[in-house]
Parts: structure tokens; C-alpha cells; sequence
């Protein structure tokens, strides 16, 4: 599939962030990008059938262990 200039840029920030095991937020400042416009690009994509990498998603939870 070809793509435009402008979708590979941000297809390739999107793999970048994958890569990288940053959140989209932490990645996109980091490189300066909008979050907004990041995950704008993300939808976009993915609804022109384009294949995107999943998010990074941190654990929202952490296992404490109690020692008494």
C-alpha cells in the first residue's frame, strides 16, 4: 500500500512510540508533536485500514506486598 508523505511521518511516530515503550503522551512530548493531532493521526489510519501499532499501555495497578 502506498502512502502519502504525510501518513508515513506519522505512522512512523505512532512505531516510533511503540518502540520506544513510551505512552503516546510521554512520546508525543517528547518529540514536540500535539497528543491531539497524534492520536487524531492514529484514528485516521487505522480507519484507512493502514496497520497501527498498539499503545504502550502502563500497568494501572501495582502489586504491594505488606511485611509486617
Amino acid at each position: 500500500m502506498w502512502l502519502s508523505p504525510v501518513r508515513a511521518r506519522w505512522l512512523g511516530y505512532l512505531y516510533h512510540a511503540h518502540a520506544s515503550g513510551l505512552t503516546l503522551s510521554e512520546y508525543a512530548a517528547r518529540q514536540d508533536v500535539s497528543l491531539a493531532e497524534l492520536m487524531d493521526w492514529e484514528r485516521r489510519l487505522r480507519e484507512a485500514g493502514i496497520a497501527v501499532p498498539e499503545r504502550h499501555r502502563p500497568a494501572r495497578f501495582v502489586a504491594v506486598e505488606v511485611v509486617a
